[in-house]
């Protein structure tokens, strides 16, 4: 249907704060214009100050479901005029003593500006069509709840 390509790249530096290890910081490049710096998370020595892999697992989840979300409120004539979501990930070790992204939390806040305003069982049930259609969410087996307000 389509493809989604990046550019990974590291080059062996030492560890700013670490001696005798590497520097986790390398960059995704997303198209000649864009660029994200990345590294391991602050608990696997990992710059803080860069994007970690799981909160880009856990933006692209979002992101995608407020995609969706947008799209469906838009032909069931709802007008969002804001969405804020303060999503969470949990690193947990499985059963089988792997870590994984075990549990991702979506916790949006939308507003519309339209005289249709969603009750709350309608807001559910956007919410629940968005995480269905949503690719992010269909790709990956980590518990996916939403939480609104």
């Amino acid at each position: 249907m389509s493809d989604h390509r990046i550019r990974l790249e590291w080059a062996a530096t030492e560890h700013s704060k670490q001696p005798g290890t590497y520097s986790r910081d390398h960059k995704a490049i997303i198209s000649p214009q864009v660029t994200i710096p990345v590294s391991a998370a602050p608990d696997y020595l990992g710059n803080s100050e860069l994007a970690d892999p799981e909160q880009l697992l856990v933006s692209a989840l979002a992101s995608c479901h407020m995609l969706y979300f947008l799209a469906i409120c838009e032909g069931s004539g709802y007008a969002v005029s804001t969405y804020v979501d303060e999503a969470i990930g949990k690193v947990a070790k499985s059963p089988e003593g792997f870590y994984s992204v075990s549990s991702i939390t979506l916790r949006p806040k939308v507003s519309f500006s339209s005289e249709k305003q969603p009750d709350r069982e309608t807001l559910e049930r956007l919410h629940h069509r968005a995480h269905k259609g949503c690719f992010i969410a269909n790709s990956i087996k980590s518990n996916v709840s939403i939480e609104l307000g």
